[in-house]
């Protein structure tokens, strides 16, 4: 089985589409990094590995699940927590990542969420990152296929120029367009279609953040 949940310490929300994504077929092997057990027990999710140095993890949540095995690192590390699960995870043949917890909260550790988790998509592991109600997924040049639900919002975050992007399914829509670092363009647009959204792009790394259970307005 080489699909792996990591839990991370970010904010996470069980929403049905969360849901489904446990429950998708092919299994779930789950890894938690330091606070992120706590997610563990609202998840229902059966932890192989807790690892950190676990000075986010209160005596309580230590108490409450000493048979899960643990892998403990010192405080003056050179690696977050997340970093040493998502290598646990890989060294036990880890393809895909859904990373729980990896959006909200501190704002250094989220943005370092998503910087990793497109290293790691350049490595060639599918990578989703989630709390519930948002849910991320870096993107490299090629074509992609995102199963939103019709009104669902969305942005599309340069992390670098953007060269030859295409959006179909949306309601506001582009074909082969160039969109710079720091341009606003691709924010705040919304699903169109129940196929779902339909991304290419030629040249450049970006993010898609999408985002579930709550409306925001256009405008």
């Amino acid at each position: 089985m080489s699909r792996f949940a990591i839990l991370l310490g970010g904010s996470l929300e069980l929403t049905p589409r969360l849901r489904r994504e446990l429950e998708r077929s092919g299994g779930l092997r789950v890894i938690a990094a330091d606070g992120g057990m706590a997610h563990a027990q609202v998840l229902g999710l059966p932890v192989e590995l807790w690892v950190g140095d676990f000075d986010s993890s209160p005596p309580e949540l230590l108490a409450q699940y000493p048979e899960v095995p643990r892998e403990v690192y010192p405080r003056e590390k050179d690696k977050t927590d997340g970093e040493l699960a998502i290598a646990a995870a890989r060294s036990r043949g880890a393809r895909e990542l859904l990373l729980l917890g990896a959006l909200g909260g501190q704002s250094d550790h989220s943005l370092a969420h998503l910087t990793l988790a497109l290293a790691l998509a350049k490595q060639g592991l599918s990578i989703v990152l989630s709390s519930g109600l948002e849910e991320a997924h870096p993107l490299l040049p090629g074509r992609f296929h995102f199963d939103f639900p019709p009104s669902t919002p969305f942005s599309l975050i340069p992390l670098t120029d953007l060269r030859g992007l295409g959006i179909r399914g949306a309601r506001w829509e582009l074909v082969q367009s160039q969109v710079a670092l720091g341009d606003s363009l691709t924010l705040s647009n919304q699903v169109a279609r129940p196929e779902g959204l339909e991304v290419e792009l030629a040249q450049g790394y970006g993010v898609l953040i999408a985002r579930f259970g709550y409306y925001t307005r256009f405008g």
